[in-house]
């Protein structure tokens, strides 16, 4: 992953955190892919993770050589079999309960079905209730890095227990195993009007004054908002952000329906419905006098469904130009100074100091979100959230290097697979990134050892959902999770070779 890709991801536009605020929700529909059980619950473990794995680096001074924190884990054995892999699946920025589906339903009930595995999901440190310090200070948060978190799996791997499982599954002795869309795919019509209608907003911003720019605002029932760049956040909001998003998008839509949501369709279908009332459509002329009198095609559509299923998010209309919860401003530093322990907290925090995964406009060309969302407006947050501490300092814009160093595009190692969505809004931050460089699979050899499929029409982590009969589900999700079957139990074969074993039974007797 490179500079431009992570800190211009310009707008086709979600964002992997699920940061989102009470808002409009649309009803679910019934399917022909009913769930083949209902989601147990899980009970919650812990284990005594180290919090500084490198106690000899000047980057995490003061060093906090053994000291540990309680970090959070479940674990399913109801497949498992002496000599079975087991499956660890990283929470990722949200709680470990957020993750159950994965254990229950999804890619790691699929695998341990298929291989006799245990199944495990690990709570990132610092989000739902891993954090080793009782707040989130700029210094207590210098140990929230790229490297800690992958040591932090490592020595899960190599010192957790299961318990009742009476067997030693350590990774020295069992294998274990971890594991601009919108542009291009959503409806043309609804993307060329928003196109067009974000650039006459930017010619507004541009050579408009401030009562043609308020105006402009009040039609989306917005004028309170005094920062340009949040009314251009509140705005995209449908489609995903900046960041922050209250409604469902194109990231959460979903192969199987009770997982999805059709927000992003009736978003796109209000904004290209024909049939809207005159005293909307003639909205499409309101501004046109700003534009050497061109009409701005479904603005009405557009700003009424902003005004009538954003703006109510926010309790009171006084409130709009505030961090009130639900409200649209982010122009208050001591909103972000909070150092409560959380997981939107922990998220900006890595965006600020290793990932970098601004969203902003594209300078020049379509875009959906305005061009005045520059790198400043979210590097401001990040000066606000976390300043200097007494050991710890941001960078002055994400140090990228931090994880790139460990390959970028071209990562790789043996047994290592890349599996992404060919319309997952986060694409180009993938394996399979448009910018990443063509690849070849010379052998089946080479295919086993470095796995990678791109799923066709694929979104945000679809192969990890799943519905417990792998041959009642879509065509390309089902071949999906049967390849990502076929590659594991490949991988078990290869242990075991190595290990001298005629098959997996005998794992345990090393």
């Amino acid at each position: 992953m490179y500079l431009q890709a992570l800190l211009t991801l310009a707008v086709g536009f979600a964002n992997a955190v699920d940061i989102r605020l009470p808002g409009h929700r649309v009803d679910r529909h019934g399917t022909s892919l009913d769930r083949r059980a209902t989601q147990p619950s899980y009970e919650i473990h812990t284990f005594d993770q180290l919090i500084d794995h490198f106690p000899n680096s000047s980057r995490y001074t003061p060093n906090l050589p053994g000291q540990t924190f309680k970090q959070q884990y479940v674990f399913d054995s109801s497949y498992y079999k002496p000599g079975g892999p087991v499956f660890l699946y990283i929470g990722g920025e949200t709680s470990v309960q957020s993750r159950f589906s994965n254990l229950a339903t999804g890619i790691i009930q699929i695998l341990m079905e298929a291989t006799n595995g245990l199944g495990v999901i690990l709570e990132n440190r610092y989000y739902g209730e891993s954090f080793p310090f009782n707040s989130s200070s700029t210094d207590e948060l210098r140990f929230l890095t790229t490297e800690q978190t992958i040591a932090d799996n490592a020595y899960f791997a190599q010192h957790a227990t299961f318990p009742p499982v009476n067997a030693t599954l350590t990774s020295d002795k069992t294998p274990w195993i971890l594991y601009d869309p919108y542009q291009k795919f959503a409806p043309q019509d609804c993307i060329g009007s928003l196109n067009a209608i974000v650039d006459k907003i930017d010619y507004v911003f541009e050579h408009g004054n401030a009562s043609q720019i308020n105006h402009m605002k009040s039609l989306f029932g917005l004028e309170a908002l005094k920062d340009n760049r949040d009314f251009a956040r509140t705005i995209a909001f449908p489609l995903g952000g900046p960041v922050f998003y209250p409604t469902n998008t194109w990231q959460e839509l979903n192969w199987y329906p009770n997982y999805s949501s059709n927000d992003i369709w009736y978003f796109c279908h209000n904004i290209t419905n024909a049939d809207t009332p005159h005293n909307v459509t003639q909205l499409d002329h309101a501004l046109a006098s700003y534009t050497n009198g061109e009409a701005w095609t479904n603005l009405g559509n557009y700003a009424s469904y902003i005004k009538n299923y954003i703006v109510p998010m926010c309790p009171d209309p006084s409130l709009i130009d505030t961090t009130t919860t639900g409200c649209f401003s982010t122009q208050n530093q001591s909103y972000w100074a909070d150092t409560t322990n959380n997981n939107n907290r922990a998220y900006i925090y890595s965006s600020c100091t290793e990932a970098g995964i601004y969203q902003v406009a594209r300078a020049t060309g379509p875009t959906l979100l305005s061009r005045v969302v520059k790198l400043d407006y979210t590097q401001q947050w990040c000066n606000w959230a976390y300043p200097p501490g007494e050991h710890n300092s941001i960078p002055s814009t994400p140090d990228l290097n931090r994880i790139n160093k460990y390959g970028g595009y071209s990562v790789t190692a043996d047994r290592l697979a890349h599996i992404d969505g060919g319309q997952d809004v986060w694409l180009d931050l993938c394996y399979h990134s448009t910018y990443a460089p063509k690849r070849t699979t010379r052998s089946a050899k080479d295919a086993y050892l470095h796995p990678e499929m791109l799923i066709t029409g694929g979104g945000h982590h679809w192969d990890s959902y799943g519905i417990k009969d792998v041959d009642a589900e879509p065509q390309f999700i089902r071949e999906a999770h049967l390849w990502e079957i076929r590659i594991v139990k490949k991988w078990l074969q290869m242990w075991d070779e190595k290990k001298g074993r005629r098959n997996g039974t005998e794992r345990m007797e090393l």
